[in-house]
């Protein structure tokens, strides 16, 4: 099979985290690369609030775990790079993460997650149980005594991180346009409208958007590590604010409207961590994630459409995902070398 001719002139269409991340490592690598959103860059689902780049529980290890974990790995030099060239800091500290142990048999399973840990993260994060008077003032309510603390979960600023790459392309002379002429290979970074337009061209459903809502209180903990405890995610920001999410709603006719369900976040993270009861609510958000058919990101060349990509389907990972998604996605257009573990694949989605 012939390897196909390296692109040197690119176009991103879409400047959601996957879109913005992609063209940012293609422009450090040469490519000559136009950014092509018409509603602006992080208009969608990359433009909320939550920021958690949280990893998969180290045990049953597969290659989407492992891919995550090199992203991971990798994102602390990823996003200084990204500062450093454009100026903006994207709001990245891997701080770590709480989360509560409910009965003796979570307990067990914590401990043998430990031992999983060890021998997974390759020394680079562990993944241990403390008691809860360890852990400091922002720590959650457990009905145990004892939480796991992992030191691989980081937070991110999603709004924050989409203008520092913003920032950094421009430093290279890359604009995000309204609307441009495809100029060389197209990739398609189109979030979950791109995988609707997707699923009516192939004739079947390879991808679905799931909304989700989130809110921020306005408080700031400092560089403590973010909890995630009653199936939310509550992360300390730098800029001062504490971010709740998020709803995972399957059907919905107002994709960016907020209700009752944001509401009810709130006082669920009051619940798990009363020292938020006296802080005020100063934003909420609500937008549509895409989460591709396999559940995993959706990548590599689209079926029967010569010159053309599909990077889409981060849903509630994309951030954490972002770097490594980038890294494989310009070794494929670039270099013609297939890096994408198979379940990532388009046809996994297929």
């Amino acid at each position: 099979m012939a390897m196909p001719e390296i692109a040197s002139d690119i176009t991103v269409r879409g400047a959601g985290i996957f879109g913005l991340s992609i063209a940012w490592v293609l422009a450090c690598r040469g490519a000559h690369v136009q950014v092509i959103d018409p509603h602006g860059a992080g208009s969608g689902s990359s433009g909320g609030l939550v920021g958690a780049l949280a990893p998969h529980v180290p045990e049953n290890w597969n290659d989407k775990k492992a891919f995550q974990l090199d992203s991971l790995l990798s994102a602390e030099a990823f996003w200084a790079e990204v500062q450093q060239a454009g100026g903006v800091d994207p709001g990245y500290a891997r701080t770590g993460r709480l989360q509560p142990v409910a009965d003796e048999h979570a307990l067990d399973l914590a401990h043998a997650r430990t031992r999983g840990a060890k021998a997974l993260w390759h020394g680079r994060a562990t993944w241990d149980v403390i008691r809860s008077e360890d852990a400091g003032e922002f720590a959650p309510q457990t009905p145990s005594g004892f939480l796991i603390h992992d030191t691989l979960t980081a937070r991110m600023h999603p709004r924050q991180a989409c203008a520092a790459l913003v920032a950094a392309l421009a430093a290279k002379g890359i604009e995000i346009l309204p609307e441009a002429p495809d100029r060389g290979a197209v990739i398609w970074a189109t979030g979950w409208r791109g995988l609707l337009d997707l699923s009516e061209t192939m004739g079947k459903a390879v991808g679905a958007g799931i909304k989700g809502q989130s809110a921020a209180f306005a408080y700031d903990a400092g560089a403590v590590p973010q909890v995630f405890a009653d199936g939310l995610h509550i992360i300390p920001h730098a800029n001062g604010t504490i971010a709740v999410g998020s709803t995972s709603e399957r059907e919905f006719d107002q994709p960016e409207r907020v209700d009752d369900q944001c509401e009810d976040l709130i006082a669920r993270a009051i619940a798990v961590l009363p020292v938020l009861a006296e802080a005020p609510v100063v934003d909420r958000w609500a937008g549509v994630r895409p989460r591709a058919r396999s559940r995993a990101p959706m990548l590599g060349p689209w079926p029967d459409r010569e010159g053309h990509y599909i990077a889409n389907g981060g849903f509630k990972i994309g951030f954490g995902m972002a770097p490594k998604v980038a890294e494989v996605m310009a070794d494929l257009v670039l270099d013609g070398r297939e890096s994408i573990p198979p379940g990532f694949r388009v046809a996994a989605s297929l």
